[in-house]
C-alpha cells in the first residue's frame, strides 16, 4: 500500500482526512471558513516570503462562495547588509528591505502599479544614494516622521494598497549571532553567510526581544502558518526566536507548514537535507511543525549543473525520516517554469490554501 507521502496530493489529503488526523480543535476552527476569510500567517524574510505572498495576494479578494484571505506577513528584523544595513548604521533605523519586498508582493508585485515600481527602484552609482531602494528610504522617512516603525509600515502599505498586513517580528534593534560547530561565534547576518562554516545554533542579541503588537494574536487565531522558504538561519529562524513566538506556535490550533527549500545555500545550509532543516527548527524552538511542503517535480539537469558550480545542490528529501520526526511530508509540483530553479508562487499558494481548508 502506498504511504501518504507517495500518493498524489489530492489522494493523500483525502486519506489523511479519512484516518482522522485532523484534531477536534482544528475542525472547530475550520467550521467558519465558509463565512469568514481564511487566516494565513506567513513567516520568513529574504526572497522566499515575498514569493509566498505574491501567490496568496492573488487569492485574497472575496468571490462568490469564497470569503477570501486574511494575510499577515511576519518579517525577520536582523538584516544588516546592503541598503538596510547602511540605514541601520547611519540613521539608527530598523531594517526596511525585507518589509518593503513583502509590501510590494502584497500589492501585486512591482509591475502592478507605478508606485510599486518606485518602491523597488534602486539608485545606481557608487556614492550618496547609490544602492538604496526608494522604498527603504520612504519607510525610514515615515518611521522618523511618525516616531514609530510599525506605523511607517502601515502607512506604506496603505499607499501601495496591499492585500493584507506586514508585521516586523520585533521593533527592537537586534543582531543575529551564530554559534559555529568549531566553537567560534559570528555576529551579524552578513558575516554569518561569509563564515562558510557549519552552524550549530543561532540566537538574537539581545535575547528574546519583545514581539510587535498583534503578532502573537495573529499566530493564535490563524488557520495556517507558513514558515519559509528562505535562508534557514538568517530569514526563517530569527522570527521564531522572538519572545513568545515559539510558545504561541505550539499553542496555536493552526496547521503549521514549513515550505521546504529547493536548493542548499552556500555558507549556511551546505550538505543539509530536508530533515536537517526540520530538525534545526525543532532543536531551536521545539516541535512547532505539523507538515513540510516539498517539491515533487523533477529539476532540470542543466539547471542543476549550473547551480552546482555555485555550490548549490537540491535539498534531498527522505519522506520516511520526516514522518519519524513527527512531520507529515506533502508533495506537489512547486517548480516555476524558468531557467532558474525557483518556487512558483501560484502553485505554492494553491497548496497552502488547500491544506488550510482541509486541515491536512
Amino acid at each position: 500500500m502506498l504511504e501518504s507521502s507517495d500518493l498524489p496530493l489530492d489522494e493523500a489529503w483525502e486519506r489523511d482526512a479519512r484516518k482522522g488526523r485532523r484534531t477536534a480543535n482544528r475542525n472547530e476552527l475550520m467550521q467558519a471558513l465558509d463565512v469568514r476569510p481564511t487566516r494565513i500567517v506567513a513567516m520568513g524574510g529574504g526572497t522566499g516570503l515575498p514569493m509566498v505572498l505574491r501567490g496568496l495576494a492573488r487569492r485574497a479578494d472575496p468571490k462568490l462562495g469564497d470569503p477570501g484571505l486574511d494575510i499577515t506577513a511576519v518579517v525577520a528584523m536582523s538584516d544588516d547588509g546592503g541598503s538596510s544595513g547602511r540605514l541601520r548604521r547611519t540613521r539608527g533605523a530598523l531594517p526596511p528591505g525585507d518589509v518593503r519586498n513583502c509590501l510590494v508582493a502584497l500589492a501585486g508585485g512591482k509591475g502592478n502599479s507605478p508606485l510599486s515600481e518606485v518602491f523597488q527602484y534602486r539608485f545606481a552609482g557608487k556614492r550618496g544614494l547609490a544602492g538604496h531602494a526608494v522604498g527603504n528610504l520612504l519607510i525610514a522617512a515615515f518611521a522618523e516622521l511618525k516616531g514609530d516603525f510599525l506605523e511607517a509600515v502601515r502607512v506604506s502599505g496603505e499607499l501601495l494598497g496591499v492585500k493584507g498586513r506586514v508585521l516586523p517580528s520585533t521593533t527592537s534593534p537586534v543582531q543575529l549571532v551564530a554559534q559555529m560547530e568549531d566553537c567560534t561565534e559570528v555576529v551579524g547576518e552578513r558575516n554569518i553567510s561569509r563564515a562558510h562554516g557549519r552552524i550549530r545554533k543561532v540566537l538574537l542579541s539581545p535575547r528574546s526581544p519583545p514581539p510587535v503588537d498583534g503578532l502573537i494574536e495573529a499566530i493564535r487565531t490563524a488557520d495556517l502558518i507558513a514558515i519559509g522558504p528562505g535562508s534557514l538561519y538568517s530569514s526563517v529562524m530569527p522570527n521564531l526566536l522572538v519572545d513568545g513566538v515559539a510558545q504561541a506556535l505550539c499553542e496555536s490550533r493552526a496547521l503549521k507548514v514549513m515550505v521546504a527549500n529547493l536548493m542548499t545555500q552556500p555558507g549556511e545550509t551546505d550538505g543539509m537535507d530536508c530533515l536537517d532543516h526540520v530538525r534545526a527548527v525543532i532543536d531551536h524552538v521545539g516541535p512547532v511543525l505539523d507538515a513540510v511542503l516539498i517539491n515533487g517535480a523533477q529539476l532540470s539537469e542543466e539547471a542543476a549543473r549550473r547551480y552546482a558550480l555555485k555550490g548549490q545542490f537540491p535539498v534531498r528529501v527522505d519522506r520516511r525520516a520526516l514522518i519519524s520526526a513527527g512531520v507529515v511530508p506533502v508533495e506537489a509540483d512547486l517548480l516555476k517554469e524558468s531557467p532558474r530553479i525557483r518556487h512558483d508562487s501560484r502553485k505554492v499558494a494553491r497548496c497552502l490554501l488547500k491544506m488550510a481548508r482541509t486541515g491536512l
